[in-house]
């Protein structure tokens, strides 16, 4: 079997078992480094922002829209706001807010607990905003669970009402920071292949007419909960590799693979649409040095503002 590099940021689509069950494997490298590396995070937030970048891209992925899908978790705790958001072209971004000395103090406890020692009580939302022409979705949850996966979980169970089990992994490899995930579902009523799956060559010959549908549910649930974080974040694992490795018997069907990679959509326009909204005397009590600087939470680019830029901004 020829195996794909495996050195790509992608999303994997699959379909297991005559597409009772579908799922996803996601691969973050060079996009994690990218988000996790340009901010000195400690690694508790580091971890959990790469969890979520990985969460993103599995719900976000999954969705047929143009636009943008947004995760966000907001708490009580140390890390204040946890934000990624993947465009229908895959492009992801993220960034974390957070009191340095009190996540520092708490570092010690986190251990299996994330969650609740870091973000504590909160919600989790996701959000599909496809333009100004369209409404907004959004689905909202409590952050309820020790991980971020068992707060999709509950979203899953309580919002969309889909079997579903989703396993995230964040951690620096060999100095770099990585982040994978990987989701199983129970496929709604009567589910086919879509025109973009290759034949299946992981599992071919077998005949699985007659398999019981619950059966079935359970064997990919054990199966995928053999995974091991290692496994997700090995930059020498690919996808279909990982696949055959954990569901060879089941007949694994891929989908196109899509890539990702790091972009930032923030620009100058939108800055000065953004002070431009704003009383003048607000945006003025802004200045540091007689500046007005607008710096971007996601790519830390800085927009400087002086009393001529000021002035034309107000006169426009």
């Amino acid at each position: 079997m020829n195996f794909p590099d495996p050195g790509i940021d992608s999303l994997q689509p699959f379909r297991l078992g005559r597409q009772r069950l579908r799922g996803q494997h996601v691969r973050l490298g060079e996009t994690a480094r990218t988000i996790l590396g340009q901010t000195d995070y400690p690694a508790p937030v580091a971890t959990l922002l790469g969890e979520l970048l990985a969460l993103t891209v599995l719900l976000g992925g999954s969705l047929k829209y143009q636009g943008v899908f947004t995760a966000q978790a907001r708490g009580e705790g140390p890390v204040h706001t946890l934000v990624a958001d993947l465009t229908s072209e895959g492009a992801l971004r993220g960034y974390a807010s957070f009191d340095r000395a009190a996540v520092m103090a708490s570092e010690a406890e986190v251990g299996r607990d994330p969650v609740p020692r870091l973000l504590g009580a909160g919600h989790l939302a996701f959000t599909v905003d496809q333009g100004p022409d369209t409404e907004r979705y959004q689905g909202i949850v409590e952050l309820e669970g020790a991980s971020l996966s068992e707060c999709a979980h509950t979203y899953f169970r309580q919002s969309e009402q889909i079997a579903t089990v989703i396993t995230l992994a964040a951690a620096p490899v060999a100095g770099s920071w990585r982040a994978g995930a990987l989701m199983l579902q129970r496929v709604p009523g009567e589910g086919g292949l879509e025109a973009d799956a290759t034949p299946d060559d992981m599992g071919a010959g077998l005949d699985l007419t007659d398999t019981d549908p619950e059966e079935d549910w359970r064997r990919g649930v054990i199966l995928m909960s053999s995974v091991r974080p290692d496994e997700l974040l090995d930059p020498a694992l690919g996808s279909e590799r990982l696949l055959f490795r954990l569901f060879h018997a089941e007949g694994v069907r891929l989908h196109r693979p899509r890539t990702l990679h790091f972009a930032c959509r923030c620009s100058r326009e939108r800055v000065t649409s953004v002070l431009r909204s704003l009383p003048r005397a607000e945006v003025e009590s802004m200045r540091i040095d007689g500046l007005v600087v607008v710096t971007c939470q996601f790519c830390h680019r800085a927009e400087t503002f002086d009393d001529l830029a000021l002035d034309r901004l107000y006169a426009a």
